[in-house]
């Protein structure tokens, strides 16, 4: 099953949109972007999923940034714990999916 099928929205914590923003120059509205455009590649983040199921996301905003997400879910709404842009590895892995998407 997706995880991200019966999602309904968002949910920011303020404390998250200030520590993106200042951390790394990144929006919330960005990070919303990420979810609407493809491709979107989305993992089981392992290590981190203790208390809760976390995931991270790689994809690009709709001005083409591509940005590395952690997110969670509750209550059917993505809650993004953390954004910054990709690094070169996460890069290589998004541009291998964004060709596999164009066959």
């Amino acid at each position: 099953m997706n995880i991200l099928s019966t999602i309904n929205g968002f949910e920011w914590d303020e404390g998250n949109i200030t520590k993106n923003w200042e951390s790394h120059g990144v929006t919330h509205v960005e990070c919303e972007e990420v979810f609407f455009n493809v491709p979107l590649v989305v993992n089981i983040d392992e290590p981190h999923s203790i208390k809760e199921p976390r995931y991270y996301a790689l994809g690009k905003t709709s001005s083409g940034r591509p940005l590395f997400l952690v997110f969670t879910i509750r209550n059917e709404k993505i809650r993004v714990i953390s954004a910054r842009d990709m690094n070169r590895k996460e890069r290589k892995i998004y541009e291998q999916t964004e060709k596999h998407a164009e066959i």
